[in-house]
């Protein structure tokens, strides 16, 4: 008899929990329906990177795997049929998460509504000559930046890639003064990627155990990438790089003339400029600012200084950065040695350069 009980008993607390899971299933439902898409701007979009691009965001490479996207394609007009091109490519490419796509060599039709902004439309760099390329690239700044400001969604954020990317991105905040300083970067993310790249190769590591290398500064051939602060999962845990490789004149030499030549190093070997590591970087850097750096990681990204560093405010320069709900933190309180802050400062200079000859420039455009 009492087993009867007890057969019972589990009967029915076994019941209980099916009928609790069949009603948890059915409130889910209600809860897990599908995000709205995001709008998404690539601006140069017929060029190589935006081509490598494009079907990264299209695949949630950026975003995310459960995050829809509309993608807004803009170019000049020499390239609308180009564009079309592309667009085909996209729509054949049956990507469930793209919800739409626009191409346009109208910039403002292109920045309607736009949740996020890659800007890697400009003159290109034909020579290393950052100064050169701002005369060049003020009045395309300007009227993208107008056309963001007038037309995107109030809380955009903006990605600069066009060299001179942190100069760019400055002109591009004075001519949008409504999107917040925080919401506007510049590229550094390939550097880091390419420091990560050079110190596992030194290592013999897998690059996914290399983490927290450095782009202080400028996207410029005088970029410092610093490997004072990164580490190695060793299996056994994270152990300081500069320690394993134990060779600090490679350090100073041969690493970082590495990653200020590697894209010209890839110009040499394929005849064209780096295209989907550039993509790459550019996923890496908004999914991190979007969804966050993972804990204990932080990357490179061109921001609005504050003064951390002793960098002078105002400029947008290189940090190391974390990211948590779509907002940056500089790292605070690393050990800067002679080396690094002479590497730092001259960048810092080389920024007020640029800046200098920026406002010059829009002085007569105002």
């Amino acid at each position: 008899m009492e087993t009867l009980d007890l057969i019972q008993k589990l009967l029915v607390v076994l019941v209980c929990l099916y009928l609790s899971w069949r009603i948890i299933r059915y409130l889910w439902s209600f809860v897990d329906v599908e995000k709205d898409p995001l709008i998404v701007l690539v601006s140069g979009a017929a060029g190589q990177i935006g081509c490598a691009l494009l079907p990264m965001i299209a695949r949630g490479a950026m975003l995310g795997p459960d995050q829809p996207v509309i993608i807004h394609m803009l170019d000049i007009e020499p390239t609308a049929e180009i564009l079309k091109g592309v667009k085909l490519e996209l729509m054949d490419g049956a990507f469930p998460l793209l919800k739409g796509v626009i191409c346009t060599t109208d910039v403002i039709e292109a920045c309607k509504g736009v949740d996020i902004a890659i800007m890697l439309g400009g003159f290109p760099r034909r020579k290393d000559d950052n100064k050169g390329l701002i005369f060049k690239n003020i009045g395309i700044y300007k009227a993208q930046a107008s056309a963001l400001e007038q037309h995107a969604d109030s809380n955009c954020k903006v990605l600069v890639v066009a060299n001179p990317a942190n100069t760019n991105a400055l002109i591009l905040k004075e001519f949008a003064p409504s999107i917040p300083e925080e919401n506007i970067t510049s590229l550094t993310r390939l550097d880091h990627n390419r420091a990560l790249n050079q110190i596992s190769e030194n290592l013999n590591v897998h690059v996914g155990d290399v983490r927290n290398v450095i782009i202080w500064g400028n996207h410029s051939s005088n970029l410092y990438p610093d490997a004072n602060h990164a580490t190695v999962n060793t299996g056994v845990g994270y152990k300081s790089a500069k320690e394993l490789i134990s060779d600090d004149h490679w350090l100073h030499t041969d690493f970082i003339s590495n990653v200020q030549t590697r894209g010209q190093t890839i110009i040499q070997a394929r005849r064209l400029s780096c295209a989907f590591s550039a993509a790459t970087a550019v996923c890496d850097h908004m999914r991190d600012w979007i969804i966050g750096t993972p804990k204990g990681t932080w990357v490179s990204m061109g921001v609005y200084s504050d003064g951390s560093y002793g960098i002078q405010p105002g400029l947008i320069y290189s940090f190391p950065v974390t990211c948590e709900k779509g907002e940056w933190s500089i790292v605070q309180g690393l050990k800067i040695d002679e080396f690094a802050r002479e590497k730092m400062d001259a960048l810092e200079k080389e920024l007020i350069e640029e800046k200098t000859v920026a406002y010059s420039s829009l002085s007569s455009l105002h």
